[in-house]
């Protein structure tokens, strides 16, 4: 009202509505300094691994900070070749005969050639948009290389680019809005009138670049119709494929001036500032849409998104950035530090550790050094970015209504990428969301959701017509297509018919997270009743009078046959039967809670579940990752399939299995300690499962590793200097994964049960305090320790309950207790696990004003 002053409040981050009490030790034990969560760069990237990625979700940019000449490398994540597809081949029944006949008579190596006759065609490719180029004047080349700064805040995803050429300082900030949909740039200069530069859009797909006015430049392009490299000459057969357009508007204060050059480029001189405002749309209108088809026009979403956001200034916009971000990300925050007892006042534990420790002048120091000294200082400020890193990389990459994360989430440099950056269902695309739920980040998990409903739509098909069998199925690789036949080429990477099942496991965990009994009912239910009823008809009669899968793969894994051949296919590897035990279980679990146990579905599986084999134990003491205790070619395979029912999966657990968690510890001791980033995440889930911390932490260490780019050929897993995991080449699942694997280090959980701190390495992380996370049961968990011991957890629920009342059992170094957690009040217990403070949630999470 006219005459009152405005009074800007905000809601108390997540994070924040818990703090363990204060003691000689530990002062406060809130988030620490933004400070703390920045990755630093001391010069301009050389290498795409060594940029900035940003994104909303939908957009992508990778900032590589050039001082003359500056590059940001755009991404939208409905770009790809291909149109839809024929997922169907009724040929296959018969090769399935066949190669079932093979299997049943011990032919392992012959049934492994023909089932070459069951794979399909090879996924669709995922593309790119171009690159927004800025081209500075010659002044530029004499830069103060020690004034250079190139940063990515974690706290407000924003990319900064800082330094001096003379007396003037110029800035670069860039972020992704995703409320707004907008890649937005601000540049300027010091001094009044310094800033002058020129801007062009381009694209290595084909594409026309032109200028509207004297403000906006638009690129229009238009992705493959097949999976073909542009350079090629597309002839009259070749479908039309999905075009895109992006519009960069410019905005500029002072009084330069602004030229148009070459018809294509904008000239901007003497201003004192510049925004630039991106905007893309795609023709992409579904997976059953043939682009040629297709009603939506890139060109007029574009500048309707442009006409939309106009009513906003710059600072407008970052305010509706940092607004939705940090509701997600300030959730959690994790501090770790070294024994205060073996520590010098410098590395003093928890908040009153001092910035210099990210510092050794005024100068940061840079990311890629603190990863190159890791091996030696064990730093754990590096864990925490890392942590935060991979949260951070997943709010930028998947949000509802977005495509899911690919094999790079969506950041992507080439129209060639590795692997054809596609979604691999044999664990990349599952691991890519694990940390969605521990990590309280529920709503970036949606796009796997809505992918997995179109799956099923293209996967009924395939199961139809293919196996004959009803229910849906999806192999081992897809596309923006929802591709769900096998892919291409030899059956040990390309027949794996479980990736639909693996996918249902998580609609089971979603439920188990938040206990929504409506998203069970109504959205998970369905999808999981298609998937077991293609399994129970998958599964057949066979060896010992047990239900078998017959082909069946250990993904991409081979091994020597009884005529000491190589071979891939065989009956029930262990994967499959794991898979299968999962989805059984929950669809069972789900029943009971939604009140159908009496389906005919559901007595079929409990049938079932009594004719499934048992996980085995081979010879030597590991477990078999095949139905016979074969001859393993490569016992050091990155791939640690047969240890699913451990992690992701809970049919192996420490207290029900101990046999089986022997076996498992032998057999990962076994696979050692080598492998690409998602290898090393999923062991350091696994030894974490185990609670085993000492070999937890040592995959820790093992991944922190500067990977040279210039020879990445040379390294097995590691790390980028923008802290981009590796695979070699670039694949993002092991960012998400290590965020995942950390969390099960320190928080474990079933519906009932709470473990607290379960693979801590005591002698790493002494002192710390972990803020947000989740639980199964709908719990959420903050837990400190001193000195490797605990020291006080803080657990509340939002749930409704039916007396708003649950009970967890808290389990601690043997010590279990029956806590009864209220909804809606914040109960804080002690080392002993007593309850020695509750209060209502609504105190800490109102509302809290500054001015």
């Amino acid at each position: 009202m006219e005459g009152e002053d405005w009074i800007l409040v905000r809601r108390a981050a997540e994070r924040e509505w818990w703090n363990p009490s204060t003691t000689k030790e530990t002062t406060n034990t809130t988030t620490g300094s933004s400070e703390l969560l920045r990755l630093n760069f001391s010069g301009p990237a050389k290498y795409f691994t060594d940029a900035i990625p940003i994104g909303n979700g939908r957009l992508g940019a990778m900032v590589w900070g050039g001082v003359s000449t500056e590059t940001l490398q755009l991404n939208e994540d409905t770009l790809w070749t291909g149109i839809p597809g024929n997922y169907v081949n009724p040929k296959v029944p018969q090769a399935l005969e066949v190669v079932r006949k093979l299997v049943d008579d011990g032919k392992f190596v012959e049934a492994t050639t023909e089932a070459e006759n069951l794979s399909d065609n090879p996924s669709d490719v995922y593309q790119l948009v171009g690159d927004i180029k800025l081209e500075f004047d010659d002044s530029h080349l004499k830069y103060a290389e020690e004034t250079y700064l190139r940063e990515l805040d974690l706290e407000t995803a924003t990319a900064r680019v800082k330094y001096s050429v003379g007396d003037v300082e110029f800035t670069r900030e860039h972020f992704a809005s995703n409320p707004d949909q907008v890649i937005a740039t601000k540049i300027s200069g010091s001094k009044p009138g310094s800033l002058s530069f020129t801007v062009y859009l381009d694209s290595k797909l084909n594409h026309t670049v032109e200028v509207n006015g004297k403000n906006q430049i638009i690129l229009k392009g238009k992705c493959p119709g097949r999976r073909i490299p542009p350079k090629f000459t597309v002839n009259d057969n070749t479908p039309q494929g999905i075009q895109f357009s992006a519009i960069l508007e410019l905005q500029t204060g002072g009084k330069g001036s602004v030229k148009i050059v070459d018809d294509n480029k904008l000239k901007i001189e003497a201003c004192d500032w510049a925004n630039l405002l991106l905007v893309v749309s795609s023709s992409f209108d579904g997976p059953f849409t043939k682009p040629s088809d297709s009603k939506k026009d890139p060109f007029l979403e574009s500048m309707n998104k442009l006409e939309s956001i106009g009513k906003y200034s710059y600072s407008e916009l970052y305010a509706r950035h940092l607004d939705d971000y940090q509701n997600l990300f300030q959730r959690v925050s994790l501090q770790l530090s070294k024994s205060s007892k073996s520590m010098s006042v410098e590395k003093a534990p928890l908040i009153n550790r001092p910035m210099t420790l990210a510092r050794q002048s005024d100068k940061p120091v840079s990311t890629a050094e603190r990863i190159k000294s890791f091996q030696t200082d064990e730093d754990p400020l590096l864990v925490e970015l890392l942590f935060q890193y991979g949260r951070y990389l997943l709010i930028s990459c998947s949000r509802p209504g977005t495509q899911v994360a690919n094999l790079q989430g969506i950041w992507n440099e080439k129209v060639e990428p590795a692997w054809d950056g596609a979604p691999h269902l044999n664990i990349n695309l599952q691991m890519n969301y694990w940390p969605s739920l521990p990590c309280n980040l529920k709503e970036c998990q949606e796009p796997l959701f809505d992918f997995t409903s179109v799956l099923s739509v293209n996967g009924s098909k395939t199961a139809k017509v293919n196996y004959e069998a009803n229910g849906w199925v999806v192999h081992q690789v897809t596309d923006i297509w929802a591709k769900t036949s096998p892919d291409r080429g030899q059956a040990v990477w390309a027949f794996w018919p479980m990736g639909g099942a693996w996918l249902c496991t998580h609609l089971w965990e979603h439920y188990a997270y938040t206990m929504d009994k409506d998203f069970l009912r109504n959205r998970a239910y369905p999808l999981l009743e298609g998937c077991t009823e293609f399994l129970l008809d998958w599964l057949i009669k066979g060896h010992g009078g047990y239900l078998e899968t017959n082909p069946s793969t250990s993904p991409e894994h081979m091994f020597i046959a009884p005529d000491g051949k190589p071979a891939s296919v065989s009956y029930s590897t262990t994967m499959d039967i794991s898979i299968i035990k999962e989805v059984f279980n929950q669809i069972v679990s789900a029943a009971e809670i939604l009140g159908r146990t009496d389906d005919e579905l559901i007595k079929k599986v409990v049938d079932a579940q009594l004719k499934l084999p048992p996980t085995r134990i081979a010879r030597d003491g590991s477990i078999m990752e095949w139905a016979q205790d074969f001859e393993d070619p490569d016992p050091h395979h990155r791939h640690v399939s047969h240890l699913f029912g451990l992690f992701p999966g809970h049919t192996i657990t420490v207290e029900k299995t101990p046999d089986l968690c022997k076996a498992v510890d032998y057999t990962l001791y076994k696979r050692g300690e080598e492998g690409p980033g998602w290898s090393t995440t999923w062991k350091t889930a696994l030894w974490a499962r185990l609670h085993n911390s000492e070999h937890a932490y040592r995959m820790v260490k093992h991944l922190i590793n500067l990977v040279d780019p210039a020879h990445e050929a040379d390294y097995e897993g590691g790390l980028y200097s923008n802290l981009f995991t590796a695979h070699p080449p670039f694949q993002i699942d092991a960012n998400f994964a290590f965020s995942a694997a950390l969390a099960e280090m320190l928080v474990q959980s079933t519906v009932k049960d709470l473990y607290l701190l379960p693979a801590l390495p005591q002698d790493k992380w002494a002192n710390g305090c972990v803020k947000g996370l989740k639980a199964r049961g709908g719990v959420t968990v903050n837990i400190s320790w001193k000195e490797g011991d605990l020291h006080e957890v803080g657990l509340w629920s939002h749930q409704e309950q039916h007396n708003n009342t649950i009970t967890k059992r808290l389990h601690y170094r043997g010590n279990v207790v029956a806590a009864v957690i209220s909804s809606g009040k914040v109960h804080t217990f002690n080392r002993n696990l007593k309850c020695v403070k509750t209060y209502a949630l609504s105190e800490m999470a109102s509302f809290q004003g500054s001015s």
